[in-house]
């Protein structure tokens, strides 16, 4: 970073602008595989939040790599700076007071790690999205797996490219055993309990 680069000091704090949106700004990251329903899960998340009159954002990886990451592929290394923008961003939306919904594979124990560290202790909640393999390739709602293993797709996550399960996730949603709405619920339950709405 240059040394002629200064942080630049705001009038209206993270406090303030989150006093006025009376809630507690937080990341909720849904990881999982693709197909798990991360998405899914996370715009039910974001409607039922808006119903109780929460200001939110949701953040998709399909939507964020037309644009912000429209030139990344998919080695480890794009993967690695692809979750390193997307955490950026997602502490930007927590300074603004929002709770911002990022739905990303991010397979990386230790990328998702970093995400959480740009921010306090209570304004991570890792959700994992949990559904079996078979269940995602099942699903494949994109075509993606049948290419990954025609070997069209290199480096495709839980195929050519592994996938690091959370082991301590604040939310653990069995996704094949539940209803989307069901899963949303388990979300919404654990931010009343913990008082960020």
């Amino acid at each position: 970073m240059s040394n002629n680069i200064v942080w630049h000091d705001h009038h209206v704090s993270k406090e303030e602008r989150s006093q006025l949106k009376q809630q507690q700004p937080c990341i909720l990251w849904f990881t999982g595989l693709s197909g798990s329903g991360k998405s899914t899960v996370a715009n039910a998340v974001e409607a039922k939040l808006h119903a109780l009159g929460r200001h939110t954002y949701l953040l998709d990886g399909d939507n964020i790599r037309r644009g912000l990451n429209a030139k990344l592929g998919f080695s480890d290394d794009d993967r690695i700076e692809n979750i390193r923008r997307i955490g950026e961003v997602s502490k930007l939306f927590v300074d603004a007071g929002l709770i911002v919904l990022s739905a990303f594979i991010s397979p990386f124990q230790d990328d998702r790690d970093r995400v959480r560290a740009l921010v306090n202790d209570n304004e991570f909640i890792e959700v994992f999205i949990d559904t079996p393999l078979e269940v995602c390739e099942s699903r494949d709602p994109k075509g993606l797996y049948k290419k990954a293993r025609n070997g069209d797709i290199p480096d495709f996550t839980g195929i050519s490219s592994p996938y690091e399960a959370p082991v301590n996730a604040e939310i653990h949603v069995k996704n094949s055993e539940l209803s989307i709405d069901e899963c949303a619920d388990l979300v919404i339950i654990y931010l009343k309990n913990n008082g960020y709405v």
